[in-house]
């Protein structure tokens, strides 16, 4: 057994020189380190509790308090009175000699200070009393994954900092901070966001078009006088083509007969048209999210406008193919696009002719406006028209022109058939800068002839051929410099 005593006290005196030193070595932190209150910190920059340990200076310090909320002052030595400068801002209760709360009223500033038994100065605060955004930060994060927005409070307002990696997400957390103020409180959200390399968005569309019509015209014209005695009557028939006004005359040809007074004129009146146009528009361009752009290759021409005063005024009116856009980038790669597009052109239907022999034209145009959603690279329908127009009349003299087979020659047909068809689509890309060697200009390689060239050959520019790209490979057989 006394063995086993030994063991035993051999232990203790073991743990006791391992105490020891412990103890040596807090003594010699605390007379090297000086004491730092204990602050039990609460998600952003409103604190829960504050230790003050014994000796430590505590004069001035900045202290948050959330409006609603409470903070805990822990002493190391008894107080014995406290005193508040603004107590509609904060107020403070001794609940015990070493234990103050402080409670936020309003948003403002104010200061603390706490007495001890002897009337001396323990320590003194100023207060911050705000709004507590630190569930506004959590909110916003939650509903934002992977942003890195902070909200603060600033004199009754939010302020948000940190970064977004899109417009759409800042505006989002704009609108949470905005519904946290309360209603009405837009105007006090201040939005400091920084959006995460924003990106650009290049837009093509292209509008489509193909057009046809067929014309045709038959009719018979007719004049004719018979003779007798004094008493000449004539006949005439002319066909007026209603369908196709603008398309007369156009005359194949005809025979007359003659027989003293008597004659009879008949001419024969033909057409037969087809024609088809071919409209194709493709503008691009490029914007950053978030912002506008616009584009229009065309001119514009003049509208003369009459004035009060005798006086006219020349105005001018665009025209030509336009495009105007404000893209926004959304989560998931989405595009946003508010769509403004425009093919116009001059045409002599509908043009009007004024006083002082000026004409002006009219504008036929295409134009289409949306607002559409799709992914990079995607294409979508945003317009579209398909469009056929028939018209079709008869004409000719009562009675004769029911007679079969030669009432062909007592009237007229006018016929006329269009068809439309145009689609406008939309095509957005994300895209980043490149370097200017990859790009390809549309005057490349394009160089004057020579005015021999140009006389002779019948050229309008030179003509080179293209260089053929190196083949890869390696060469078979012997290669190199022969030596004979």
């Amino acid at each position: 057994m006394t063995p086993m005593r030994t063991r035993k006290s051999s232990a203790r005196g073991v743990m006791k020189t391992y105490l020891r030193k412990l103890v040596a070595a807090a003594v010699i932190a605390g007379a090297f380190f000086p004491a730092v209150p204990t602050v039990a910190q609460a998600e952003g920059n409103f604190p829960n509790q504050i230790h003050i340990a014994a000796g430590e200076r505590a004069n001035g310090r900045l202290l948050n308090v959330g409006i609603g909320r409470s903070v805990v002052i822990n002493l190391a030595e008894d107080a014995a009175d406290v005193l508040v400068s603004n107590p509609e801002i904060a107020d403070a209760v001794l609940r015990t000699p070493r234990r103050i709360f402080v409670l936020g009223n309003a948003a403002g500033q104010s200061r603390l200070v706490l007495f001890g038994r002897s009337g001396r100065e323990l320590a003194s605060f100023d207060l911050r009393v705000e709004k507590d955004t630190s569930d506004l930060t959590r909110i916003i994060r939650r509903l934002i994954p992977g942003s890195r927005i902070t909200a603060e409070s600033m004199n009754g307002s939010v302020v948000l900092s940190g970064s977004a990696k899109s417009t759409i997400e800042a505006q989002q957390a704009a609108d949470i901070a905005a519904k946290f103020q309360g209603a009405n409180a837009a105007s006090e959200v201040v939005n400091l966001i920084a959006v995460e390399g924003k990106d650009q968005v290049h837009l093509k569309v292209t509008v489509a078009e193909v057009e046809r019509e067929i014309v045709k015209q038959l009719g018979v014209q007719f004049a004719g006088q018979f003779g007798i005695g004094n008493f000449v009557p004539y006949v005439s028939s002319t066909p007026s083509f209603l369908v196709n006004p603008s398309i007369l005359n156009q005359s194949l040809g005809g025979v007359e007969f003659a027989s003293g007074a008597s004659s009879l004129a008949v001419e024969l009146e033909a057409l037969q048209r087809d024609g088809v146009i071919r409209t194709l528009a493709e503008p691009t361009l490029t914007a950053i999210s978030g912002e506008n752009a616009s584009f229009l290759a065309g001119g514009e021409f003049p509208i003369p406008i009459a004035q009060d005063d005798n006086e006219v005024t020349v105005e001018f009116k665009k025209f030509g193919v336009g495009l105007d856009f404000t893209p926004i980038v959304l989560s998931g790669g989405r595009i946003s696009l508010r769509v403004k597009t425009e093919v116009s052109e001059l045409s002599s239907d509908g043009a009007i002719s004024v006083t002082g022999g000026i004409t002006i034209s009219a504008l036929k145009v295409r134009r289409a406006e949306s607002t559409v959603e799709l992914p990079s690279g995607g294409t979508l329908v945003m317009a579209g028209l398909l469009k056929e127009s028939y018209k079709q009349s008869i004409e000719g003299v009562p009675g004769l022109m029911q007679i079969p087979i030669l009432g062909a020659l007592f009237k007229s047909r006018d016929f006329l058939r269009e068809q439309t068809e145009l689609v406008v689509f939309v095509t957005p890309y994300v895209v980043k800068p490149v370097a200017a060697s990859k790009m390809v200009r549309p005057d490349k390689n394009l160089i004057p002839p020579s005015d021999a060239e140009t006389v002779f050959l019948n050229r309008l520019n030179k003509i080179f051929s293209p260089g053929g790209e190196a083949v890869e490979g390696e060469y078979h057989g012997q290669v190199g410099y022969i030596y004979k």
